[in-house]
């Protein structure tokens, strides 16, 4: 038996204001979360292209060719009734931050990891007043626990629709500080990307390339460029 597939329905997509932002139509029908909560866009820009979106699809509707409906989706129904749990969980990785942990060898790799990952740890002591430690190896080290304080504390000032995108900004490269540093602007999705392969970059170049790490990495890279994006949309 094939797989059933949601089809297209409708012959136009469009925004209109609404209570809380805007949504999107469909052939003037209201769009809804699965779970049946209205779609409601905090801006018109990220409106916009929620319903370029839905205008792109053909026959058959593709979800993964819709992020920015997804990440919405998810802002509704998951990331804005448990708000402080997801924000706990995105501070947690303050205390086990990539950037903190550092090769013990080669020191051709050292140097690398000192060279890109210690700018970025100096801009989140100076603009948070939040120093983190460094080691070498994978033993735990303690971080300041007022350090990350000050960080969760930035986390809490997010909106849902931005907590969303910050969640792919950490969870993806493993580090809260790179997560920051995109949402900041102090770093690019690609750049934060680029640092947090760092390593896999070196193995790469010593021992050749892995095709599925490189396909599993593009993945990683196109959603953190998405969360970008959703963070751009929501300040217009």
């Amino acid at each position: 038996m094939s797989e059933w597939k949601a089809r297209r329905f409708w012959k136009a997509a469009a925004v209109e204001p609404a209570e809380g932002g805007f949504r999107v139509t469909l052939d003037g029908k209201p769009v809804m979360t699965p779970g049946k909560h209205p779609l409601i866009l905090p801006t018109r820009a990220l409106a916009d292209a929620v319903a370029a979106e839905w205008d792109a699809q053909t026959e058959v509707i593709d979800p993964l060719s819709m992020p920015l409906t997804r990440a919405a989706n998810s802002a509704i129904e998951k990331v804005t009734p448990q708000f402080d749990a997801v924000a706990d969980m995105l501070g947690a990785y303050g205390g086990t931050d990539l950037l903190s942990y550092r090769a013990t060898e080669p020191e051709a790799l050292k140097t690398r990891q000192a060279e890109g990952w210690d700018p970025v740890l100096a801009w989140a002591r100076d603009r948070y007043d939040a120093p983190l430690a460094v080691t070498e190896g994978l033993m735990p080290v303690a971080q300041d626990a007022q350090a990350l304080a000050r960080l969760r504390a930035r986390i809490a000032e997010l909106t849902p629709y931005e907590l969303t995108a910050f969640h792919d900004l950490v969870t993806l490269p493993g580090s809260l500080i790179l997560g920051l540093a995109v949402l900041d602007g102090r770093l690019s999705a690609d750049e934060a990307h680029a640092l947090a392969r760092l390593d896999e970059a070196f193995q790469a170049e010593r021992w050749g390339r892995d095709e599925e790490a490189d396909a599993a990495a593009e993945g990683r890279l196109a959603a953190m460029r998405n969360a970008e994006r959703l963070l751009s949309l929501l300040k217009s």
